[in-house]
């Protein structure tokens, strides 16, 4: 059975470079994946029993909402607490790293990224 992965980022380049790095994951039926522009509207879907995840990515400075403060939210909530959750991003500050491990988030990785690198920073997140 495929996993579900979801990347929310506001900038279609990253998405569309994320679902190219991965196209062979998500052929091989790996992997579903699915992509946001909003945190917003991924969190109301979430919180609405509209979209899951068996592991999120996400970019950190977005317009509607920092990919942190999504995480934080998500991980308050009992139905997401324990999934993991990527951080993608151009911040590589001790601080907002130490905030991301204090929220519980499972990883950081700093754009620009490599196809190489996200392919198998999902496969090892997931056990693929």
């Amino acid at each position: 059975m495929s996993k579900r992965v979801i990347l929310v980022d506001d900038s279609k380049t990253i998405l569309a470079t994320a679902q190219m790095a991965l196209e062979e994951m998500i052929n091989k039926g790996a992997i579903e994946f699915a992509t946001y522009l909003n945190p917003e509207e991924l969190l109301n879907a979430l919180l609405d029993g509209l979209e899951t995840y068996d592991l999120l990515i996400s970019d950190i400075n977005m317009a509607q909402m920092s990919g942190l403060d999504l995480s934080e939210q998500l991980k308050s909530h009992e139905k997401f607490k324990n999934r993991p959750i990527l951080i993608l991003t151009t911040e590589s500050s001790p601080e907002m790293k130490a905030r991301g491990k204090a929220i519980g988030v499972t990883g950081w990785m700093v754009k620009p990224f490599s196809d190489e690198k996200l392919v198998k920073a999902i496969t090892m997140v997931l056990g693929l």
